[in-house]
């Protein structure tokens, strides 16, 4: 389940700067070739960047991966880093849940007002700002969901589980990470001339 959600918040956040990029990259076309403008881009950067980092919270938070001055943790005896461990989660669970009731508001006081964005297209806020926040509940709903495991465990003395979902990547298992990830690219590779080959195509000129 856990997997499964990361790689569809990734799909997801790969998708939205994809398009964001084409976008700009016609807008640049359109600005040198024929001296005009969607008048567009600049807004939906603004809705991509503000969408996409909330989205990167909750993979950040799944893959372990958010930022931690860990220089003298690995020093600290082993209950004082679960602790400060579950300490974090705890932190993190308030701030998510702070952010998302926040944005709740913003969206709020945007349809009450019928607030329209300052540019050209005068877009409802409402709209772009519901993502938003949609992705700040899922954001605040997973650091809850890790700050009560967090708990459940501390109470029952299971530390090693703890250090487990909330301890901060190790040298090793980033580089076990890349080299599965090398692996995986490879096999892609090395299984696309096979492939072909076992089809009774040419994996050179790729003719039949």
């Amino acid at each position: 389940m856990k997997n499964q959600l990361e790689r569809g918040l990734a799909i997801a956040f790969g998708l939205i700067f994809i398009f964001l990029s084409l976008l700009v990259s016609i807008e640049t076309v359109i600005r040198k070739v024929f001296n005009t403008s969607l008048q567009g881009a600049d807004e939906l950067g603004g809705y991509a960047l503000a969408i996409g980092a909330t989205i990167a919270f909750t993979m950040a938070l799944i893959s372990r991966s958010h930022v931690r001055v860990d220089v003298f943790l690995a020093r600290f005896p082993r209950r004082l880093q679960t602790v400060l461990h579950w300490l974090s989660a705890m932190l993190m669970m308030g701030f998510a849940v702070l952010m998302a009731w926040l944005a709740w508001e913003t969206l709020m006081d945007s349809r009450d007002y019928r607030s329209v964005s300052q540019t050209p297209w005068a877009t409802p806020l409402a709209y772009p700002q519901s993502i938003w926040v949609l992705a700040l509940v899922i954001y605040a709903v997973m650091s809850t969901l890790y700050a009560v495991l967090a708990t459940k465990w501390m109470l029952q003395g299971k530390y090693a589980q703890i250090n487990a979902m909330l301890a901060p990547k190790s040298t090793e298992e980033e580089i076990q990470e890349e080299v599965g990830d090398l692996q995986a690219r490879s096999e892609v590779l090395i299984r696309k001339p096979q492939d072909k080959i076992s089809s009774g195509g040419n994996p050179v000129t790729g003719d039949a």
